[in-house]
């Protein structure tokens, strides 16, 4: 897909009509496009919009993309940030106009939409064996020189699977042996010595290359600073056992890759060690919640808490709800719940309360329970709230965010509404 193409993928989004499969947009911008609505720059509390509603910061969003691509920069880092936490193209190419390598996904149908949407590189974090998919893929590769693909191998049955499913491929499938993160942890080879036997059976393939070595650090049993660290280099030991022993022949670069969100400051540090190898190293970073941020598990896990020089991320997301119920002093029902809030992790936090134009802090207000369409809160008796304020709730991991949300208005901090971020799960 060529740069034109791709924007006019993008173009498509803002001609997309508003209606009833978008909740919280203004009923009465049902017909017009996106486009024509982000124009008319409404105002999230008196533009029409209906509670609940998720927003992004605009001003937080640009911020965290910033960061990201200096601290990057800084640290020698090629970026490819997991686009499986938002999965929107819109932010897919701010990101790489923030100097991201590529997007990082996790299924073939994310690629898919990635692909459609005009992004030229991506890593997908994961053994890929589907056959339907992995002909998918080989057709791109075919077709666009310019499509750059790496995925994971984690065994020797899912290269056989893979090699079965490509044949003669014309262009041969990079893929990255996974190091699992220890016993217990999700996926990957468990040792130096399986990841060696899979490396021979890539060898043996007709339609495989190998082209470096990856994992997940996040993975780490009972993960601190110490095992983080002690894994990290594992996985960099592991890439330079290969190069020593002639695997990464023929190649241009050498891909070693790793970072989540929470230890993307022990992959730094441990990339930085890495010893010169008999090509250039690619060292991937694929770190992606930091595009939204968050109130709770990130903003407590964030390494800029360890490492504050760096700078800090800003949580982008408020959850804007309203009072349904004030059944007794100590408790209220905003109409927000599972549907709307994430909850896999921490609930929402009551944030700020509006009334008649006026915002305060959510004093003496927390979120106990979600059902599946209210939020339970409990209220102490310096809480002043009652039915019909708007309460905005912030939210935590962003991973669940984003995907119950598939128009998100994109507001500055006065209110008004510059763009709408489409997402696709």
């Amino acid at each position: 897909m060529t740069a034109d193409t791709a924007a006019e993928s993008l173009a498509r989004l803002a001609a997309e009509r508003v209606d009833h499969r978008f909740k919280g947009l203004p009923p009465d911008a049902d017909g017009l496009t996106v486009g024509e609505l982000a124009a008319q720059r409404r105002n999230l509390f008196t533009g029409g919009f209906a509670t609940p509603v998720l927003a992004l910061s605009a001003e937080r969003l640009k911020h965290n993309l910033k960061l990201m691509e200096v601290y990057a920069d800084r640290h020698g880092l090629a970026f490819a940030p997991h686009g499986k936490t938002s999965m929107a193209p819109q932010l897919f190419h701010r990101q790489i106009e923030h100097g991201a390598w590529g997007i990082t996904l996790a299924v073939p149908h994310q690629v898919r939409v990635a692909r459609a949407f005009g992004i030229r590189r991506v890593f997908l974090a994961n053994e890929l064996v589907d056959p339907a998919a992995l002909r998918w893929i080989s057709a791109e590769l075919e077709a666009d020189p310019d499509f750059a693909f790496v995925c994971y191998v984690d065994s020797v049955r899912g290269v056989e699977l893979m090699d079965a499913a490509l044949g003669d491929a014309t262009r041969p499938v990079d893929v990255v042996v996974e190091l699992a993160a220890g016993e217990g942890a999700r996926t990957g080879v468990r040792t130096e010595a399986e990841c060696a036997a899979v490396a021979d059976s890539v060898a043996g393939a007709r339609s495989l290359r190998l082209v470096g070595v990856a994992g997940y650090e996040g993975e780490v049993p009972q993960a601190d600073p110490e095992r983080v660290t002690a894994w990290l280099r594992r996985l960099v030991a592991l890439a330079a056992d290969f190069d020593k022993a002639g695997r990464f022949a023929g190649l241009d670069e050498i891909v070693v890759s790793a970072g989540g969100s929470a230890w993307f400051d022990a992959v730094a540090d441990v990339f930085a060690e890495i010893p010169a190898l008999s090509l250039p190293v690619l060292k991937l970073l694929r770190s992606g919640a930091y595009v939204s941020h968050d109130d709770g598990h990130y903003r407590k896990l964030t390494p800029f808490n360890r490492v504050p020089e760096e700078g800090a991320l800003e949580p982008a997301f408020r959850l804007w709800t309203q009072v349904v119920s004030r059944p007794t002093a100590e408790q209220a029902f905003v109409n927000a719940g599972k549907r709307d809030a994430a909850y896999d992790l921490d609930l929402p936090f009551a944030q700020v309360v509006r009334r008649d134009g006026a915002e305060r802090p959510a004093t003496g207000v927390s979120v106990t329970a979600l059902s599946d369409q209210h939020a339970w809160l409990r209220t102490t008796p310096e809480a002043d709230l009652e039915v019909g304020d708007w309460v905005g709730l912030g939210l935590s991991h962003p991973c669940t965010s984003f995907d119950k949300w598939p128009l998100i208005p994109v507001a500055e901090a006065d209110g008004t509404v510059v763009d709408y971020v489409r997402t696709y799960f």
